[in-house]
């Protein structure tokens, strides 16, 4: 029940974390807080990916959220923690 509860908890957050970033790719704060909640989203799925008894129809997806979530938080962490230009710096 846990492995599987997890799965879909973690799916629905992947598919709302993936609409809301790219609608506010330009809002830093956002992305920021969303990358750290998907470092623990990623801790938490690998913990109950290799502690919990698997559930066979889904096991392969569980493990390539957790490797998606990975990709997903680093692409939140270029967003919220990359230099914007400013204008007044470009001549």
């Amino acid at each position: 029940m846990m492995f599987a509860g997890t799965f879909w908890v973690l799916a629905v957050w992947f598919i709302v974390n993936v609409i809301w970033m790219w609608f506010a790719l330009d809002n830093q704060t956002l992305q920021k807080t969303f990358a750290w909640i998907n470092v623990v989203a990623v801790i938490v799925g690998f913990w109950v990916y290799f502690a919990s008894s698997s559930v066979g129809g889904i096991s392969t997806w569980f493990n390539v959220l957790n490797y998606v979530n990975i990709v997903l938080a680093c692409v939140q962490f270029y967003y919220g923690y990359r230099k914007l230009g400013h204008p007044s710096a470009q001549h």
